[in-house]
């Protein structure tokens, strides 16, 4: 008999579906950050930026291969070259008006000036600010996770102290109809603590409703099924506030001055001189020998160089420009930060008023528990009314509500002041 139970016991739990196992499992603000990133469609783009800095230094690689060229043409001319004076016994052949010419270019770069080097390096510091770019837009995706994700505790602390609430209501319905039931207080006395009982359930239909389009949200920024989200937990680890800015951008403002040092660097190199051999080898009518009217086989090879010597200052204003441009990042980089600074002043002056109010929040509860207690027994006595003891109650699950908010509050200011500085 024990091992028919055993038997259906695995049973039952290899057909329990797994989403519903995996529901048990805590999931913590770290897990939903790595799985929100993992899930975001603009992650893929880091793969991309990989692949396209592979081809295009592939194509920069071909620089110093041998170009070649095939070429053909068929001309006819209005005059040919004839030399006019008459030799005696020698008859100078004059060429037709119709040549042709087929044949191929060969060119071999030797030297370029170190212009193959620089493009590798414009093409390096494009990807990585590509690269980095993705990683501001990815750093962005946190502050979404953080918001429901604290937000999901707001709710479920909101509805812990409701239903608290709706218990202790429930108990004092039961002392009222019995009241009633004997002419100890009027029905309508009765008819107030039920009005108050259904506005509460309202509330929590409301936080209920709320708390699942939280959890939709985050199953879709994470991937995840909504099941999971169930499971969220608050982490106890120590948060460290005194960490340097570490924000994405400032990668970024860095990779965006380096491109621009890059193409100030290809600049310079496009002023080097440049050396190549060249070969030309093809079959036409004439071939090299202008005086002789037959197709032939013909060929060259050399040696050349290029320098553009005179620009007029072409370069030293590209160069201007783009310091410049330069300035521009420096003072983006200069108002990001400041921008932080403000931010962070304001989280700190945030974090230390909860802090200071937390302080007070118990004492408050404490005082609002016993007059609450008091208003409960005079109710009972029919000393009070139904509508004041509500009145207590209330302001009792108010400061309840007020002390768990600010719990909550406080451990997303801390997270948050991180992810201003980047720590996170």
């Amino acid at each position: 008999m024990k091992q028919m139970k055993t038997i259906k016991l695995l049973f039952i739990v290899l057909l329990f579906p797994v989403h519903l196992l995996m529901a048990q499992e805590e999931v913590t603000l770290d897990q939903c950050q790595n799985w929100a990133r993992e899930n975001q469609p603009v992650l893929k783009q880091l793969d991309l930026y990989q692949q396209i800095l592979e081809l295009k230094n592939e194509n920069n690689a071909t620089g110093f291969l041998p170009q070649v060229n095939l070429n053909g043409q068929a001309t006819y001319q209005s005059a040919v070259t004839k030399i006019a004076i008459p030799l005696p016994n020698i008859k100078i052949p004059t060429v037709d008006k119709d040549q042709y010419k087929f044949y191929l270019d060969f060119k071999q770069l030797i030297w370029d000036g170190g212009l193959n080097k620089a493009k590798e390096l414009i093409n390096k510091t494009e990807s990585a600010g590509n690269v980095q770019q993705t990683e501001v837009e990815l750093y962005q995706v946190k502050e979404k996770v953080n918001q429901f994700f604290f937000t999901s505790f707001l709710i479920q602390e909101n509805l812990k102290i409701l239903e608290k609430k709706t218990e202790t209501l429930a108990e004092r319905r039961k002392i009222l109809e019995s009241a009633v039931n004997n002419g100890m207080v009027l029905s309508s006395e009765l008819d107030q603590l039920l009005a108050e009982l259904i506005k509460t359930d309202q509330l929590l239909i409301e936080l209920r409703s709320n708390k699942e389009t939280v959890w939709y949200a985050l199953s879709i920024l994470t991937g995840k099924t909504a099941e999971q989200m169930h499971s969220l937990v608050l982490s106890d680890d120590p948060i460290l506030l005194d960490k340097p800015l570490m924000r994405p951008e400032l990668d970024l403002f860095s990779k965006q001055n380096e491109l621009l040092n890059a193409n100030s660097e290809i600049l310079r190199k496009m002023r080097n001189p440049k050396l190549f051999g060249f070969g030309q080898a093809g079959y036409g009518k004439p071939g090299l020998n202008m005086l002789n009217n037959k197709f032939d086989t013909y060929y060259l090879v050399g040696l050349g160089f290029s320098w553009n010597v005179l620009d007029w200052k072409t370069t030293r204003r590209q160069q201007q420009i783009l310091k410049l441009q330069q300035n521009i990042v420096q003072t983006k980089q200069e108002s990001f930060v400041r921008n932080i600074d403000l931010a962070t002043d304001q989280q700190t002056k945030q974090i230390k008023q909860i802090s200071e109010l937390m302080k007070s929040d118990q004492e408050l509860i404490q005082i609002r528990e016993r007059i609450t207690k008091a208003s409960a027994s005079k109710l009972e006595n029919g000393t009070i009314t139904t509508a004041d003891y509500i009145q207590d109650l209330n302001a009792e699950t108010t400061a309840r509500l007020m002390l768990e908010t600010r719990k909550i509050l406080l451990k997303e200011a801390r997270i948050k002041l991180e992810n201003i500085r980047g720590n996170q």
